[in-house]
Parts: structure tokens; sequence; C-alpha cells
């Protein structure tokens, strides 16, 4: 037993007492996080416009502050970016996390001194709550690697501006600093496809025993060092055992990945976005992933169908209810406001308070009133490969057809498979089908013949990691949608495998 897997038991021990004294009672962690956010930033120029100083309740704070996103919040934020001091939160943000936005442009997220604990300690925690719950810790003394972006940061005003990825790897613990990989001039290197090969470079011949990184990305690293080696990723590190991920669904990737493995390994799922730490899977046993009440956020929720109204109800944390859909709502220490992040989410527990992050808020077809959803597109295809076993995919990304060449409208499902099934039609017609039991509006419009069923489309090998190149986003963070309700991102695909 290494130093590290000894020592992080008694660790996680004590992490674990912590959660659970705070996952027990929400509502009274929510309520001191509130007051502390709201008294921590009465004298801010955010603040002082909403009268900070007179809030008293949550229903006074919901009266003052409306709901924004980044444009709505933009103007505060461009006097921080300018290098105002005291604005959204006190003084100045240590870091701007700089992330590219479809309708901002570039955005940048302040990260203060008081909330970069929720990034750091939360990545920590999940790795801990695995070690409480299951007594493994060995994957903590052999080679850990962070397929993640580059550390290389900038400054804007005097405050360091980078990805969040980049800026969470300069604060990996020292007792982890001396088994990450890669080092850190190869993290440095923008061409992912050049950085892939370092990395692949200085890891081949290590002990590695924990992965993380975005799964089609960790596909991509492990299909590389199968080219090299030849081999299964377990006859290259034997001792690999655990696999970190976040940003999209897994349960597409799952099969090939294991197959890639040779076998299945031990996973936590994160939910990290670069404006906060929202949550993590805290066990192996239940579903969901445990939301973060007590780490700076306090969060409020609005249901999905009502987002887009005039006054849509704005919920705290005790009054969600299981397996609705909600837009998500953070305030927090950064300095957000009644900002939407743009994601949804679907309550799986509430003892303790667990989710399912189910897709974007923009991120949806409705071209024929159908209001499909990413959890919804992503559960057919799931439920698609249990009936076709064999089957496996890349990536695949939907999209409307709305004036076919001929015949009815219909969706238009493009699909790189791994292991392609033998018959595509009958595949087609079961993904049809799932999509048909999970929502009865789309069953409506194929039942009333408004729509024909879906059109698969196999798209051929690298056909995404050709777009994403065509993007300047391959490799790192980002992910291709699941869907979209116009056809901007099948078009291009369609043009780049056609040339």
């Amino acid at each position: 037993m290494g130093i590290r897997s000894f020592l992080a038991r008694p660790f996680a021990a004590f992490v674990a007492s912590q959660t659970k004294r705070w996952s027990e009672r929400p509502g009274h962690y929510q309520r001191l996080t509130f007051e502390r956010l709201i008294r921590d930033a009465k004298h801010t120029a955010f603040g002082k416009d909403h009268g900070f100083d007179a809030i008293r309740t949550y229903e006074e704070f919901r009266q003052q502050v409306p709901i924004r996103d980044y444009e709505g919040l933009r103007p505060y934020i461009d006097r921080v970016v300018r290098g105002e001091s005291d604005v959204l939160w006190k003084g100045k943000p240590l870091y701007f996390a700089k992330t590219s936005g479809t309708t901002s442009g570039t955005k940048y997220i302040p990260i203060t001194k008081e909330s970069i604990p929720n990034h750091i300690d939360s990545a920590r925690n999940a790795l801990l709550s695995y070690v409480h719950e299951t007594g493994k810790a060995s994957f903590l003394d052999g080679g850990l690697i962070f397929l993640s972006g580059s550390p290389e940061l900038t400054e804007t005003s005097g405050i360091k501006t980078g990805r969040l990825s980049g800026i969470v790897n300069h604060h990996v613990p020292g007792y982890l600093r001396s088994n990450q990989y890669p080092s850190y001039e190869t993290n440095c290197i923008e061409d992912w496809e050049e950085k892939l090969e370092r990395i692949i470079d200085e890891t081949i011949n290590a002990n590695m025993t924990l992965i993380s990184g975005i799964p089609p990305w960790v596909q991509m690293y492990f299909d590389r060092i199968r080219e090299r080696t030849g081999k299964r990723i377990r006859e290259v590190f034997p001792e690999f055992s655990m696999f970190v991920y976040g940003g999209v669904n897994f349960e597409p990737y799952r099969a090939k990945l294991f197959d890639t493995i040779g076998g299945s390994v031990d996973s936590i799922e994160t939910y990290p976005a670069s404006e906060g730490f929202i949550a993590y899977q805290d066990s192996q046993h239940a579903e969901g992933l445990l939301l973060l009440l007590n780490s700076g956020i306090f969060f409020e929720f609005i249901p999905l169908d009502e987002y887009f109204s005039d006054n849509p109800r704005r919920l705290t944390i005790e009054e969600v209810e299981l397996d609705k859909q909600y837009a998500v709502i953070i305030n927090s220490n950064a300095g957000l406001w009644g900002y939407s992040i743009g994601d949804t989410v679907r309550f799986v527990s509430k003892n303790p308070y667990r989710i399912r992050v189910t897709g974007r808020i923009k991120h949806f077809i409705s071209a024929f009133g159908e209001h499909v959803i990413g959890e919804e597109i992503e559960k057919a295809m799931q439920k698609a490969m249990e009936k076709f076993p064999g089957v496996s995919v890349v990536e695949y990304t939907v999209a409307p057809m709305v004036t076919p060449a001929e015949g009815l409208p219909h969706h238009e499902w493009l699909v790189e498979f791994a292991n392609p099934p033998s018959d595509p039609e009958a595949f087609a017609l079961e993904l049809d089908n799932q999509l048909r039991d999970l929502n009865t509006y789309y069953d409506d419009l194929i039942s009333g013949s408004i729509l024909r069923t879906l059109r698969l489309v196999q798209l051929p090998r690298n056909a995404f990691i050709d777009y994403m190149r065509s993007k300047g986003k391959l490799g790192g963070q980002n992910k291709v949608p699941r869907l979209a309700n116009d056809r901007a991102i099948a078009d291009e695909l369609l043009k780049i495998v056609s040339n």
C-alpha cells in the first residue's frame, strides 16, 4: 500500500461525514449559503444596484434579481474585464475562465478566491467519496492523467485567464503532482493530435491507474495506443482501475470504451462547469449525481416548460419534484447572480438530492412541436443498442429535416458507428420506436402522418473528428451537441464527409 492510498482512507472518512451532515439538511445549508452570499456582496456594484442591503428573504431576492444569461450579465462582467473592483463580488477575481459561446462570442467567467475551492475540493471529494464507499484507494498510487486543455494562462487587466481545466491544473495538490501526466510542457501543446502523440510517448510505459477526460477524447487516446501497440488498454496499463469523466452522457460510449480497454473499470461521473462545480457521483450504487448544496452556490430551478415564459416560477431546492425537467440557475461566490448556466437537470432522489443532467436549454428539436430533448435522444440510442448487442457508436447527432426532397419531414440521425448494425433499417426502426415511447408528442406526429419515421445516416470513420478539427475544437473539453433545432451541424458534417 502506497502512502497516498494509506492517507486517503481517513481523509475520505472525514469528507464523507461532512458530506452526510450537509446533505441531510439541504434546506438549512442552502439558506446559510444564501445569507452569506447576500451579506458578502451587498457593497458591490451589483449588490447596490439590486438593493442587497435591504434583502432579508429569498422572496425579496427573487423580486430584486432577474434571471440572466451571460449576455444579460455582460454589462457587469465587462466592467470586471476592464479591471474594475467590487463589481459582482468583492475585490477582483483570481481568474477568468475563458469559454466560447454560440451567441456571446468569447465569455469570461469570473473565479474568485472564495469560489476556487468549489472547483478544487469538489473534484477531490468525488474521488474520496469513492474511496470511502468502496475501500479502494490503490489507484491514487499509480500514474494519473487528466486529458484537458492547456494550463497556459494569459492576463486580462491583470487577471489570469485561461480554460477552466488549465486553471484547475495549477491547483492540483502537490502530493499528486509527482505521478500526474502529462508533463506541463506537453499539456501546453495546443494542437490536439500533436499533443495526443506526446501524451502517449510519456504514458505508454507508465503505470497508469487513473484516467480522466471527456469520453470521446479518452477513446481517441485509447485508439491511438492500440494502433501503436496492437494491445488492449488493460494489457498496456494492467493496473488501470479508475475512469473519471464528465461533460457528456457516458452510456453511448461505454461499450466501445470497455471493449478497447478489455473489460470494465470503475468510473466516477462529475458535473463541472466554468460557472461552478455542480455535482458529482458520490455512490457506485445509487443513481444520479450528488448536488453540491454547501459549496458556495445557492441554486434555483425553473420548470423547463416555463423557462421561456414571461414570469417563470423560480424554485428553491426544497420545492423541486422528482422526474421533472428544470433549468439550473446559480447565485455564487464567483459573483454570478440569477445566472442561467444553460443546462437542464432531472432530480432522481431527494434524500439526498441527486440529479441527472438531461441536456441544454437551447439544444432540443421542436421543428414540428415535438420538443425532443437530449436525454430522450440518448435514452433512445441506449435502449436500441441494448436490443442490438454488439452495436457500438463513436458519436452521433440529430437534426430535423423539414423540407426533404421527397416524402414527409423527419428526424435525421447522423451516426458514426464503431460496430454498425447488420440490419440498419431494423436498428433505425427500433430507435424510432424507443423515441416514440419516450416522447408522446413525437409519437403523435408519427401516428398522425405529420412525420415519417427517422432516417439513419451512417457516417464514415473519423467524421466527427474531422468536423471538430474544422471548427478548431478537437480535444480538450469540447463536445458535439447531441441535437439541434436547425441543420447547421448536420449540414456541415455531411459536407465534410462528401468532400
